[in-house]
C-alpha cells in the first residue's frame, strides 16, 4: 500500500517542460538557463513560468532565453530583451520602481487607511451616550400611548 501510494505521489510531481533537445550542453550555462526559465511568465498562459509551461511560445522563448545565454548575454540582459519585447507583464515578479511602485504600494496603504476609519470609528462609538439621546417628555407619553401603559 506505501508503496502505490508512494508510486501516485512520484508520477503526480510537476513534470519540467524544458525538452532534451532544448538543453545546453554546459551545465553552468543550463543552470544559468533554468533560473531564467522561473522568472520569465509565459505570455501565452500568464499564469505559469516558461519552464514549466508546455506553451509554443514557451518552448520558442525557452530557446530564445538559451541562444541568447550561448551568445554570451547576461541574465540582466537576456531579461532586458523580453521585457523591451512584451512589456514588465513577461516577469513573474515585476520591479517595484516607476509606476509599479505605485501598484506595490496601493494595497498596505488601503489597508492602513480602512485601520485609520476602523479606529476612528470605534473611539467615536466608545464616547457617545450609551442610550442615546433621552426622549422629550411627549415622545416618552405617546410612546407610553402606542404600548398601551
Amino acid at each position: 500500500m506505501i508503496r502505490a501510494l508512494l508510486l501516485v505521489c512520484l508520477l503526480a510531481s510537476p513534470a519540467f517542460a524544458v525538452e532534451p533537445d532544448e538543453m545546453l550542453a554546459d551545465p553552468a550555462l543550463e543552470a544559468r538557463a533554468n533560473a531564467l526559465d522561473d522568472v520569465i511568465r509565459c505570455v501565452q498562459c500568464r499564469s505559469e513560468a516558461i519552464g514549466s509551461s508546455n506553451a509554443d511560445w514557451a518552448r520558442d522563448a525557452r530557446l530564445v532565453v538559451r541562444e541568447l545565454i550561448a551568445d554570451g548575454a547576461s541574465d540582466e540582459e537576456v531579461l532586458a530583451f523580453f521585457v523591451e519585447r512584451y512589456g514588465e507583464v513577461v516577469l513573474m515578479r515585476p520591479t517595484t520602481t516607476g509606476a509599479n511602485l505605485v501598484l506595490w504600494l496601493a494595497a498596505p496603504a488601503m489597508l492602513l487607511g480602512a485601520g485609520i476609519v476602523a479606529l476612528v470609528y470605534l473611539r467615536r462609538r466608545s464616547t457617545a451616550e450609551p442610550g442615546g439621546a433621552a426622549l422629550t417628555p411627549e415622545e416618552q407619553a405617546r410612546v407610553d400611548e402606542l404600548l398601551g401603559r
